[in-house]
């Protein structure tokens, strides 16, 4: 393919995306990378700190790109549209509340562009092995836990299974574009940050290989060589990349309300096979009564199904009775909304003497992301999108008057953290309160 000249091509319809990294870069590949009719002028971030500022390379663009598309602080995208006459907006990034999604659109009609969401048909690819897709209503929901679970029925199927993880591509995009991990030796190599070792770790603890990056067409193809099922671990609330031939959406009674509030987790529930109602054991029944009604009403063909996600801690007897801090799953606290975690709730149950707020200690970036999620008071969110965060996370917990650390992060964090202080960690798995249903949905969908 070779790119038009300026003097024979038509006028290109020029577009912005709005992304965080992830869903942004994928819409990117599938529907305009290879199109002469449109010119992506540009991608926007948010979300996620220190990811703007930055080129999507020449290599993944591909020809139409030579110098590859800049990615840009989102604050500015109006600003964009008319410095770069641009004729349309697309909305490509996840766990928003409808009514920030419809302030995006204002703002993208006010300033003259049209606004776009892509449907799910155009954007997901089809694999020839069979999917089962993992997604949810929000951040923090018990997805992880879920495709674990999944992980060790289809084993027990006989199946060899790879899991696929939502992107997460805060380095080098280029080196990114096809990620393996089958042991920590590959984090390392790949030079993981905490947030990607909190998705990547379990899926290797498990004994399970994960692919992630930025070409998703590229880690499908190479997924399917060493996989008989294609298990899709779905980041944020974000729909699936991939066709599936199963999709299992998880709902939280924590947060109800929030399944029918929030993009594109609405539409994840409209189009689940199963919708599983998680962390039973810990919220009010007449709250899971409410996140079943609503969702029997958006979608009355999904199987409904109650689930537990039991804490345990490793060596309670570290902490019972002595002042601690809890560290909890970044993403969790922030766009994910969360005020606790599973940390919490095992150090609860340890007994521990207090839990210290560790707003007053905060330094640098830590405080500012306090001051950006004030519902994160009282507990650290396990920041860690660079070696500065880690720097700011590990002076913060020195600073502290406690005896010990709860880690409710999916990793064993002491791995990237040095602290002086015993850290005990908070595990929790999935139960279904109603055992052998999703094996049997399982085994249906794959015939």
């Amino acid at each position: 393919m070779v790119a038009p000249s300026s003097a024979s091509a038509p006028a290109r319809r020029r577009i912005l995306i709005l992304g965080a990294a992830g869903r942004d870069f994928h819409d990117f590949n599938v529907r305009y990378r290879d199109n002469p009719a449109v010119e992506v002028v540009a991608f926007t971030a948010t979300q996620i700190p220190d990811i703007d500022d930055r080129i999507y390379p020449a290599e993944l663009a591909g020809p139409y790109y030579p110098n590859g598309i800049p990615v840009l602080d989102e604050a500015i995208f109006t600003d964009v549209i008319a410095r770069e006459e641009v004729d349309t907006v697309v909305l490509a990034y996840s766990d928003l509340p409808h009514t920030q999604v419809m302030h995006l659109a204002s703002r993208a009609v006010a300033a003259g562009a049209d606004f776009v969401l892509h449907g799910s048909r155009t954007t997901m690819l089809r694999s020839s092995k069979p999917v089962i897709a993992v997604t949810a209503v929000r951040t923090g929901v018990g997805k992880s836990q879920t495709t674990r679970y999944l992980t060790r029925i289809l084993r027990d199927l006989g199946k060899q299974v790879v899991a696929v993880r939502h992107p997460m591509p805060y380095g080098d995009l280029a080196a990114q574009a096809c990620q393996r991990f089958a042991d920590y030796a590959d984090l390392d190599r790949h030079k993981c940050t905490i947030e990607e070792r909190e998705e990547y770790e379990p899926h290797i603890d498990n004994g399970c290989i994960v692919y992630a990056g930025v070409d998703y067409e590229r880690i499908l193809r190479e997924a399917e060589q060493e996989a008989d099922v294609i298990l899709w671990d779905g980041g944020n609330n974000d729909t699936p990349f991939y066709a599936p031939d199963l999709h299992i959406v998880l709902a939280d009674p924590l947060r109800p309300g929030h399944e029918a509030a929030y993009h594109p987790g609405e539409t994840n529930v409209r189009m689940a096979d199963i919708v599983i109602v998680n962390k039973c054991d810990s919220a009010a029944l007449e709250d899971v009564e409410a996140v079943e009604r609503t969702v029997a009403k958006l979608n009355p063909r999904a199987q409904i199904l109650r689930c537990d996600s039991p804490v345990t801690l490793e060596h309670p007897e570290t902490v019972a009775g002595k002042s601690v801090v809890v560290i909890e799953d970044g993403p969790t606290l922030t766009h994910g909304s969360m005020s606790f975690g599973a940390g919490v709730v095992g150090a609860r149950a340890a007994g521990v003497a207090d839990i210290v707020d560790p707003v007053p200690y905060a330094v640098s970036s830590i405080a500012a992301t306090f001051a950006t999620y004030p519902n994160a008071a009282g507990v650290l969110p396990a920041m860690g999108y660079g070696e500065s965060q880690i720097h700011d996370l590990e002076a913060t917990i020195v600073t502290m008057p406690v005896q010990a650390i709860v880690s409710g992060t999916p990793i064993d964090i002491s791995r990237v953290l040095r602290v002086d202080k015993p850290l005990v960690r908070a595990r929790y798995e999935l139960r279904e309160q109603q055992p052998g249903r999703l094996e049997a949905a399982v085994r249906a969908a794959l015939g």
